[in-house]
């Protein structure tokens, strides 16, 4: 984790000007997202931070997740030293991480649209529609996905609570590349690593999605107890990275899910909303989805709205016309996370 707030952002600049030309050179379809530009304040969903909740009153309007705290006050210990100090709580969405899809490996449109020395050849991705309308088969489509802390909100040094970190992540960071991790390319590898998917790999598992699909069409709040489902988008399951969908928006959405699902499975990803996590975050083995939201910074930016997981591409901002023909078909998205924290006085 970088100390200073712009060492992180400017060390991964300069790192995506130093390659951003030969990769470039090599493939013209890894684009620049100009995240660190102006886009930075103009593409960015102010509003879906709120609501913003201090000591259980709630100043702004906007909906939280049902599990969110309704307390006023609280009390966390003082590291371990077993002395007990007071608080108030507080509670808002937060821009919390960058997920980007893409199909060429290293691509990274967050760095400027560097090509990282990551994968080969014969790892690219693709796009179902893609290999349909060449080879007139269904091969379904893969990519690639990276990971980044991404605390907008501790960045531009706007409001955060001073000791309502979930995570220790203080700038814009590299978490995972996709491309190292052997399970992501190969189902079978992935099985093995969550055998637990073996329990909802049958019609009944994924005939119960269709509640969950009927709840975020209507922009209603997942079912938590649907640990497996992402709504329209499909199965969570398996943790890798091919999914049998032509559908663009909904492919690269359920793959972003897939990617937080796999860092809460691993233990990386930490539990930020509810009573039981006001003073310090943890460890959740499912995906906690109503914690979540996302918008589309990439190629498109959704500005109005945040989305639940599983909301269909017809009812985002902007609808089916998110689609750009002729690009490289990969995609950025801004994850906001509910965070519950006791910010001690």
């Amino acid at each position: 984790m970088f100390r200073s707030k712009w060492f992180g952002a400017t060390v991964l600049a300069a790192l995506a000007g130093s390659v951003s030309l030969p990769g470039n050179a090599a493939d013209p379809l890894c684009e620049d997202s100009s995240l660190l530009g102006p886009k930075l304040f103009t593409d960015i969903c102010w509003a879906c931070l709120f609501p913003i909740r201090v000591a259980g009153v709630q100043f702004t309007p906007g909906a939280a997740p049902d599990k969110a705290t309704d307390k006023v006050f609280c009390l966390c210990e003082e590291g371990s030293s077993g002395i007990y100090k007071p608080g108030i709580t507080t509670s808002m969405w937060e821009p919390a991480r960058i997920v980007e899809t893409v199909k060429t490996p290293g691509c990274s449109p967050t760095l400027g649209g560097a090509t990282l020395p990551l994968g080969n050849r014969r790892s690219y991705g693709r796009l179902n529609s893609d290999n349909h309308s060449m080879t007139g088969q269904h091969d379904g489509s893969f990519y690639h996905t990276h990971y980044y802390a991404f605390p907008l909100l501790q960045i531009l040094d706007l409001y955060t609570p001073t000791k309502c970190s979930a995570d220790g992540y203080m700038d814009l960071d590299i978490i995972s590349f996709t491309e190292i991790d052997p399970t992501w390319n190969n189902a079978t590898l992935a099985f093995f690593q969550h055998p637990e998917s073996a329990a909802v790999a049958n019609p009944v598992a994924q005939a119960a999605c269709a509640a969950e699909s009927a709840l975020v069409t209507a922009r209603q709040e997942p079912l938590e107890s649907l640990w497996w489902c992402t709504g329209t988008w499909g199965s969570i399951y398996p943790l890798a990275g091919s999914v049998f969908s032509q559908d663009q928006n909904r492919t690269t959405a359920l793959l972003s899910a897939r990617l937080l699902a796999q860092q809460h499975r691993r233990g990386l990803a930490r539990h930020t909303m509810g009573d039981e996590n006001l003073c310090r975050a943890s460890i959740y083995p499912t995906i906690p989805k109503s914690q979540y939201k996302l918008t589309q910074f990439w190629p498109k930016s959704q500005t109005q709205r945040s989305l639940w997981l599983g909301e269909p591409p017809q009812t985002w901002e902007g609808g089916p016309g998110r689609h750009v023909p002729g690009t490289g078909n990969d995609a950025m998205y801004l994850i906001w996370r509910w965070t519950d924290c006791c910010s001690k006085i």
